[in-house]
């Protein structure tokens, strides 16, 4: 199954100061107002790295080579140094959740790139095009991977945080902090023989990818290009045949989901009063009162032990409608739906299966677009824009258990786009991965 490895990574040297000020989150959740504000923390901050951006008058592809530019000079003044030995990385985020401490363990390693068809990494949503043109020309003109892949694998027993007890009661690496309040603590695990054992037990397993499916194609489509530069005597133990990965345990007790809710805007169509009339067809439909956000997710809490449902408020109307799917449905039988019965389990697709495409017209490439759905991941938030322009509902959404989201990627299925929100997110900037197709993986 999977086959991990160590490797030396590029670390930002105790010299280039605070790791706070340098470490920045995903490329991707950063809006234009805090990259200016992360560029101006420090000049050494990743985001020049993991977003770049062009010079007045360039070509906007420049940002790609820009990147590598400004990569390579942090290594010859020193801001980033590779580590002389191979090394896993244990991963500690520290945050609290409704004012609970929580800690998320986990490793960066690399792994061996494998087709999802292969079934060794598996996805659990679909992706979009766009993303991954531009992850592609980033790596291409870095040869590097700036961030990680999010995966997932079962261990119940927790075996594979043995290996890295001693390290951490020694005092780590990095310790840094995120504008998002989350506290990383990252170590090096040197020791071959503990490496040797994390190994072994993932050569068992599966891998899920939680978050990053968009750069994992990517890494794909870049093994691709350089596989006819790897010299013969490297072979398939190039370092361009594998990716980088944060590793976190299915059964870890730090591992949090949270919902992510649908906004509806903009649909000529749509009227709440005949829309709930027709969802009748495939919901039992239960009306309350309005509420805090904090006791309508608790309230939606309770429905899904019934069965799964969601929760569709509206501007300007002093009820919540709980769309729970009915018992007597068949759920295969609806065109949208044809598929595996963990599908017919699952919220979020029974939203998107049967209220956007089949009752509200918003068929499957239209969602892709997000044209007239946006999506919200706070429940504050969520109800905020009911007084946004154009807004006609908030679905609202229960977390999607860890464990359906690997029923479906083993399933050979994946879910609709931003089905799942793990939090937090991965920090940037932390170890970064350098891509030479003749060096040999050890």
């Amino acid at each position: 199954m999977a086959e991990i490895a160590p490797f030396r990574g590029i670390l930002y040297a105790p010299s280039a100061g605070d790791p706070s000020q340098l470490l920045a989150p995903p490329y991707d959740v950063i809006s234009d107002e805090e990259r200016r504000a992360l560029e101006a923390r420090d000049p050494h901050n990743c985001v020049r790295l993991i977003l770049p951006q062009p010079e007045p008058g360039e070509e906007d592809d420049s940002k790609y080579s820009r990147a590598a530019t400004t990569l390579k000079s942090w290594i010859d003044d020193k801001t980033l140094q590779r580590d002389a030995e191979p090394a896993l990385y244990r991963y500690h985020q520290e945050f609290s959740v409704d004012n609970v401490p929580v800690v998320r363990k986990g490793f960066i390693a690399r792994i061996r790139l494998a087709r999802f068809d292969e079934g060794v990494v598996l996805p659990h949503e679909r992706t979009l095009s766009g993303p991954k043109v531009d992850r592609l020309k980033l790596m291409r003109a870095s040869r590097t991977h700036f961030s990680q892949i999010f995966g997932l694998y079962s261990d119940k027993d927790r075996k594979t945080d043995e290996p890295f007890a001693s390290l951490e009661k020694t005092p780590p690496a990095l310790v840094g902090s995120t504008s998002d309040g989350v506290t990383h603590r990252l170590w090096r695990l040197t020791d071959r023989a503990a490496i040797a054992e994390v190994a072994r037990f993932l050569q068992g397993e599966k891998v899920y990818i939680a978050d990053g499916h968009h750069r994992y194609e990517t890494m794909l489509a870049l093994r691709e290009e350089l596989r006819p530069g790897i010299r013969p005597e490297v072979g398939a133990r190039s370092a361009a045949e594998y990716g980088v990965m944060f590793f976190c345990n299915l059964d870890d007790p730090g591992l949090v989901v949270f919902a992510t809710h649908r906004v509806l805007y903009g649909l000529p169509t749509f009227d709440r009063a005949s829309f709930l009339q027709r969802s009748r067809e495939f919901f039992t439909v239960t009306e309350g009162p309005m509420a805090d956000p904090a006791v309508v997710k608790r309230a939606l809490g309770g429905y899904v032990k019934r069965g799964p449902t969601v929760a569709l408020v509206c501007p300007g109307h002093d009820r919540i409608a709980y769309l729970r799917v009915r018992g007597d449905l068949i759920v295969s039988s609806v065109p949208a739906m044809a598929g595996p019965k963990v599908l017919a389990e699952l919220d979020v697709a029974l939203l998107h299966g049967l209220v956007f495409e089949t009752l509200l017209g918003i068929d499957r490439a239209a969602q892709e677009k997000q044209t007239h759905l946006r999506y919200v991941k706070d429940w504050q938030k969520a109800f905020a824009e009911l007084s946004q322009p154009g807004v006609q509902g908030v679905f609202l959404m229960n977390p999607t258990p860890v464990k359906q989201v690997k029923a479906v990627a083993d399933a050979g299925e994946v879910m609709p786009q931003k089905s799942t929100f793990f939090y937090p997110k991965i920090a940037s900037g932390l170890v970064i991965n350098p891509i030479d197709p003749n060096e040999i993986v050890e």
